[in-house]
This record gives structure tokens, sequence and C-alpha cells, in this order.
């Protein structure tokens, strides 16, 4: 099985300083359900796995983030795409739980349910905390530039040297199913 991990806000859709809090809020980036669509039409699973610390913050509500995630997913169902999962972290980043990334209880938490272990497991994102993630668990970090993206290759210099990087995720799908085609 084949098993695709894409962080949410700067990768499927458009980030914000404010935060996503609500279904109008959320805007999809350009290609991104498109090339969730591909991968589902190829075989592989795909798991959203996302710190939220918005909830944490009072800002929304475990309700709103569904609705958030029912818009996602169909918006993706329209052109034949599916998510199998979403994982999130809901603690503010001083609470210094497992979950949130760059720490690995979410990405451990996903192989556990899934049973699948991560090594080589494509990690999709636009921050160093999942990159760092990814990296903790034996996954294949990419990053994209979408989001903020740019801002972290431009800090992060050196430190992401032996990772992928693509300009949005329609690019990522494109390189993984050529791989996964060959």
């Amino acid at each position: 099985m084949r098993l695709l991990i894409l962080d949410r806000d700067g990768v499927i859709n458009e980030d914000s300083d404010a935060f996503i809090k609500s279904p109008q809020e959320w805007h999809p980036i350009p290609g991104s359900l498109e090339a969730i669509a591909r991968a589902s039409h190829a075989g592989c699973r795909i798991v959203v796995a996302s710190n939220q610390s918005g909830l944490a913050r009072g800002l929304l509500d475990i309700d709103a983030l569904n609705q958030i995630h029912h818009r996602l997913l169909q918006e993706l169902a329209v052109i034949g795409g599916n998510i199998d999962a979403f994982f999130f972290c809901p603690h503010g980043p001083d609470e210094n739980c497992d979950c949130r990334k760059p720490k690995t209880g979410m990405l451990e938490e996903i192989s556990r349910r899934l049973r699948v272990p991560l090594i080589d497991v494509p990690v999709v994102a636009d921050r160093l905390s999942d990159i760092q993630a990814a990296r903790s668990v034996g996954a294949r970090p990419i990053l994209v530039l979408t989001g903020r993206g740019k801002q972290t290759l431009h800090e992060s210099g050196d430190t992401l040297s032996d990772i992928a990087i693509f300009p949005d995720l329609a690019a990522v799908v494109d390189h993984l199913l050529t791989l996964w085609n060959a």
C-alpha cells in the first residue's frame, strides 16, 4: 500500500496568519485538489497530519474544524479524490504535548492506526517542524514552496539540502506517480 502524508495549511489550502477558522476561510491552493485526486486514482492512501493550535487558542472549535474538513472532502469528491483520514494536534505550542509537530506522536499514531511503517513514506510540508517530524520517524520529507515553504527554505538553508523541494503539491504528486509507475 502506498501512503502519502500531507500537511494541510500551506500545502493543500492557502495558509493564514489569522488561522483558518471556518469553511468560508478555507481556499485550496490551485492544483492541490487535482493532485490529491490523481494520487487517489493511482491507489495511494492519503492522510492529512496538521497542527491546529487554533483549537487551543479558542479561535475555532471541533465542529468548525470538522466543517472545514467536510468542505475539503466535498470539493475533492467532485473531482474523484479522497482523503482517508485527518489527524491533528489540538494543542497550543506551549502545551508540550507529544502530538504537535516537530514531535512525532501524530505521525506515530498514523503508523499505528494504519499499520504501516513510515520508513520512506512521503510527508509533504511547508514548515520546518513537519520536516523535522518526518525525519525523526524515518519518513521522506518533501518541502513545497507554497504556504510558508519559501520562507522555510530561506531560513533553513543547508539543513534542507538532503530533501526534495517542489513548487507545489501538484509537482510533488507528478514526481511520485512517475517514481511509483517506473
